[in-house]
């Protein structure tokens, strides 16, 4: 708050006493210069929230809120995130998307469009095979395995098993 902000909210007595010198004036500077770093916070929150603004230690959290934590589940603590900085913000960007999609085939198929930044995915199920979702991964997200089978296991529905097969390179 501005100093003289902070002023108007006093008492009409301590207003005509805040002049130029007064203790009471150097105390309301002292005031206006003890809110200036969070008033700075407060006017930069939004960004917080904004995955393509939020510091780096906060996409991760942000997964969580959208439900995509899965995805950055390491294997071991010390590990390196499964995907790049900028695969996981976009997956917070699509978080309510993939939410509202969720146990669906476009919703498995778009998560994990986004997830490597590759299209060419392609889910069936099998008429022998009731209840049995395969999943076709292209041939260059094939180094991705891990992620995908996280994403598979976390968005099919829970009553469907699943199977990913690498789809052949063309000749």
């Amino acid at each position: 708050m501005q100093r003289a902000a902070i002023e108007r909210l006093l008492p009409a007595a301590y207003q005509r006493a805040c002049v130029p010198g007064s203790v009471l004036w150097a105390l309301l500077d002292v005031m206006e210069a003890l809110h200036a770093p969070d008033e700075a916070v407060l006017a930069q929150v939004d960004a917080l929230f904004d995955p393509y603004r939020t510091p780096e230690p906060l996409v991760a959290y942000l997964t969580r809120w959208v439900a995509m934590d899965h995805v950055v589940a390491a294997p071991r603590p010390d590990a390196p995130p499964p995907l790049p900085l900028g695969r996981l913000r976009d997956l917070v960007a699509h978080g309510a998307l993939l939410a509202r999609w969720r146990g669906t085939p476009y919703g498995m198929r778009r998560a994990l469009e986004v997830a490597t930044g590759l299209t060419g995915f392609t889910l069936h199920e099998p008429a022998e095979r009731p209840f049995h979702v395969v999943v076709t991964v292209p041939p260059a997200a094939a180094a991705q395995l891990a992620v995908i089978t996280r994403i598979v296991e976390a968005e099919k529905p829970a009553s469907a098993t699943a199977e990913i097969v690498v789809a052949e390179e063309p000749p």
